[in-house]
């Protein structure tokens, strides 16, 4: 059977269309009555029917321990190469679950189309989607949802997300801000860019080459829609745009041994130089690799950066 494209050991596009993915398709089930580890509730639920997207929701003891209280909101994007993974993989499950509790906030990890079935802007749009209905659930009186309804700050909500996940966060955050949602605004208060996904046809040099082609990568994940310095994927291609990011602060964290460490750096800088009227923070890991927190939870870079990422949505 002849092969599109092959992506050693996490995915083949055959020429006929079928995919297979070698990893990131286990899952692990919600935890109604509270996580082992951190006392975490969470449910999967369907938050816009019309537009078919679901997400993992997760509430912290201290809400379930003070009826009524208002926490914020974290909108999450999980990483994959827009190719694979869940809000149910194992190793987003616990993150979700610790970074819920660790603010505490009421957490949305949001499933969204994969590609190449799906191919890019699929997933932005899902995202989207799923912030509308995050904002409508969180408003009183609406009760669709009743841990949002119940717990949830609209007026506290970050999106977030690692790699892909991340430069769908971004992505969110500028169509915010052209489409706005009514009764909301255009702007949320804070983006939080993990090791993110960003790339353009000017080469800048990082510590650890990707160990795939991902000029490559890209075309296949938007089916050769967008170009490689498309404001998708890179935002310095059009600085009048990313002027417009909707967001009050924004952070960036990335690791010494990233793929995507050069990129996260000139995000830095080029967010400042582009007129955006925000704060912006970034932490960078000495020595670890791309995404190396969702690997290595328990170690204490990644300790320390799950903390970093909690105080920076608390103080949104």
């Amino acid at each position: 059977m002849e092969i599109e494209y092959d992506m050693p050991g996490f995915m083949r596009l055959h020429k006929s269309g079928r995919v297979e993915r070698f990893t990131g398709t286990e899952t692990v089930p919600p935890s109604p009555s509270g996580d082992p580890a951190t006392g975490v509730a969470s449910k999967d639920i369907v938050l816009d029917p019309a537009a078919n997207v679901t997400a993992r929701l997760y509430l912290p003891d201290t809400a379930k321990n003070n009826a009524g209280k208002k926490l914020p909101v974290v909108v999450f994007f999980h990483g994959g190469a827009f190719f694979l993974c869940s809000a149910a993989s194992p190793m987003y499950h616990r993150y979700a679950a610790s970074l819920a509790a660790a603010v505490p906030a009421v957490f949305v990890s949001v499933n969204y189309r994969l590609a190449p079935e799906h191919p890019l802007p699929a997933a932005y749009d899902d995202a989207f989607a799923a912030l509308k209905a995050v904002v409508a659930a969180c408003r009183p009186g609406n009760g669709a949802e009743p841990w949002l309804a119940a717990h949830g700050d609209a007026s506290r909500l970050c999106l977030v997300g690692d790699s892909a996940g991340a430069n769908m966060a971004h992505n969110t955050a500028i169509r915010l801000r052209k489409e706005g949602i009514g009764g909301y605004g255009d702007r949320v208060s804070g983006v939080a860019l993990m090791h993110s996904y960003f790339w353009g046809t000017e080469p800048l040099a990082s510590p650890l080459d990707a160990p795939f082609d991902m000029d490559r990568v890209w075309d296949v994940a938007c089916g050769g829609r967008f170009g490689r310095d498309h404001p998708y994927i890179n935002p310095s291609s059009s600085p009048e745009e990313w002027r417009q990011l909707g967001g009050r602060r924004v952070l960036v964290t990335t690791a010494g041994r990233c793929w995507f460490a050069a990129r996260a750096r000139a995000y830095v800088e080029g967010i400042k130089a582009c007129g955006w009227e925000g704060e912006v923070q970034f932490h960078e890991t000495k020595g670890e690799r791309h995404a190396y927190f969702l690997f290595k939870p328990d170690c204490d870079n990644a300790v320390r950066e799950l903390a970093v990422v909690a105080d920076f949505i608390r103080g949104c």
